[in-house]
């Protein structure tokens, strides 16, 4: 792994990342001049296979959706484990989404325990009828990154550990049919 630059600023991100066009690019949130999202989202405008995680000391879980919503594949804590970051750089290279258990459980705890909202209702049940992230993105006129975000959540609220149980659990529940 070899860095290739490091900006201060929001500006300074975007410049960067057009000049260089990293493999994998860590963008903090708290920037000078403006918000790591804002440069996320000028950065996959342009460049929308672009590979961001987020490293902050932010853990809220609002902080977490704009970032995935903008487009960030992963998402790290500032002082996590140095295999954390390790095991970031290596999913999101190969275009795997990470997402550590404490930043899973901030966006499960928008919801009660096991109660699915109405949108991620809507994702279940385009699951149930066999739909890829992509379709179900331009089905619901959203970001792919955000349909992941829900089926992430989806997982955990269901304590399933893929999509075919999560399937199977909301059948077999009634939370969707076929």
């Amino acid at each position: 792994m070899t860095v290739v630059g490091q900006a201060g600023t929001a500006f300074d991100a975007v410049r960067l990342f057009e000049e260089h066009r990293p493999d994998v690019t860590l963008m903090d949130l708290s920037l000078p001049d403006g918000s790591g999202v804002d440069a996320i989202r000028k950065i996959r405008r342009s460049h929308p296979v672009a590979r961001i995680i987020v490293l902050t000391t932010y853990e809220g879980d609002e902080d977490i959706y704009q970032a995935l919503e903008a487009g960030a594949m992963g998402y790290l804590i500032k002082g996590m484990p140095h295999q954390s970051l390790i095991d970031a750089l290596r999913r999101v290279h190969a275009g795997r989404r990470f997402l550590p258990a404490p930043v899973t459980t901030a966006l499960s705890s928008r919801m009660p325990d096991g109660e699915l909202s109405t949108r991620e209702r809507e994702v279940l049940a385009l699951l149930v009828r066999g739909f890829s992230n992509y379709e179900i993105a331009e089905q619901l006129s959203i970001k792919e990154s955000t349909v992941k975000c829900h089926v992430s959540v989806i997982l955990q609220r269901l304590e399933v550990t893929d999509r075919t149980q999560a399937v199977v659990t909301a059948l077999k529940r009634g939370l969707a049919h076929l």
